[in-house]
C-alpha cells in the first residue's frame, strides 16, 4: 500500500546500514519524512541526517535538544554486534535506547509509535527476570558494576542476548506509560539476517549458529524486516500495544515446539 506513512515525521537509528538502511527506504517511499541518526555518515533515504553516538549520554542529550517537535514515530534499530566490547553493546542496544526514547517522548506527537528492534536472541526473558529487574534503572555509570554483578560478559554473546531481553521486557512493561497521549511502543524480533553483522553472530555462537542456520531455509534480509517495522509506525496499528513480533522464520516457533515436545 503506498502512502501508508504519508506526512509522518519519523526518526530511525541506525540508519546508515542493514536494517535501519532499508527501513528508512521504505519509510520514505510510503510518504514518510525520515530524521535518520547513525554513528557513520550517510545520507540516502534521509530528509535530514544526525551524526550521533548512541553509546554517549551527553551525545543523546544534544541529540535529543537539535531534533524537531511533532516527531510521528520512532524506530530504535541502531545496535552493537556481540563481537563488540560488551559495555559499549549494554550502552547502545539498551542503556541509551531507553535514554534516548524517554528523553524524545515530550517531542512526539500525541497518536505517535514507537518500534524497537530486539532479537531472537532475546526469546529466553523469562530466564533472566531478576537481572532484568535489576537493569530497570540501570545508567551509563554504572554498567560495568551491573555486568560483574550479573555476569554479563561477551562469553557466549551474553551482553547481546540479555541487551535484547531486557528491550523486550521493557516494551511490555511501558504499553501503557503514554497511553493517554495514544502513544504506543511494540519490538520486533529478528532472526538470523544477512547484514553486514551477521558474521559477528557466526563467529561468536560458532556451532550453535550454524545448527540454527541448518533449520532455517535461508537467512532473512532487511527487505524481510523494514516493510514490519513500516506497519507498526503506521495508524492500522493502535492497538497493538507491548506486543513484540518475531520475524524469524519460524525460528521461535520451532524452539517452541521442542520445549513442549510438539
Amino acid at each position: 500500500m503506498r502512502d501508508l506513512l504519508k506526512d509522518k515525521r519519523i526518526v530511525v537509528t541506525g540508519t546508515s546500514s542493514g536494517i535501519g538502511l532499508e527501513t528508512a527506504r521504505v519509510l520514505t517511499e510510503q510518504g514518510a519524512e525520515v530524521l535518520g541518526v547513525d554513528i557513520t555518515k550517510r545520507f540516502d533515504h534521509v530528509e535530514e541526517f544526525y551524526r550521533a553516538d548512541l553509546s554517549d549520554k551527553r551525545t543523546i542529550e544534544a541529540l535529543v535538544d537539535v531534533l524537531p517537535e511533532g516527531i510521528d514515530g520512532l524506530a530504535n534499530i541502531a545496535g552493537l554486534p556481540p563481537t563488540a566490547p560488551a559495555e559499549k553493546v549494554l550502552a547502545v542496544n539498551l542503556v541509551g535506547l531507553k535514554h534516548f526514547t524517554n528523553l524524545l517522548i515530550p517531542k512526539l506527537s500525541d497518536g505517535a509509535s514507537i518500534v524497537n528492534l530486539a532479537s531472537l536472541a532475546g526469546f529466553g526473558w523469562p530466564q533472566a527476570v531478576e537481572a532484568i529487574k535489576a537493569s530497570e534503572t540501570l545508567d551509563f555509570d554504572g554498567i560495568r558494576a551491573f555486568m560483574e554483578r550479573w555476569n554479563v560478559t561477551n562469553e557466549g554473546g551474553r551482553s547481546y542476548f540479555f541487551s535484547k531481553e531486557a528491550l523486550i521486557v521493557w516494551t511490555m512493561q511501558n504499553r501503557w506509560t503514554w497511553r493517554d497521549r495514544g502513544i504506543r511502543m511494540n519490538t520486533v524480533s529478528p532472526g538470523p539476517v544477512d547484514t553486514p553483522i551477521l558474521g559477528d553472530f557466526i563467529q561468536t555462537l560458532g556451532a550453535r549458529a550454524a545448527e540454527d542456520m541448518k533449520i532455517m531455509d535461508r537467512p532473512g534480509t532487511p527487505q524481510d524486516l523494514a516493510p514490519i517495522v513500516a506497519f507498526l509506525l503506521s495508524d492500522q496499528t493502535t492497538w497493538l500495544r507491548g506486543t513484540n513480533i518475531a520475524s524469524d522464520g519460524g525460528m521461535s516457533s520451532n524452539i517452541l515446539c521442542q520445549m513442549h515436545g510438539l
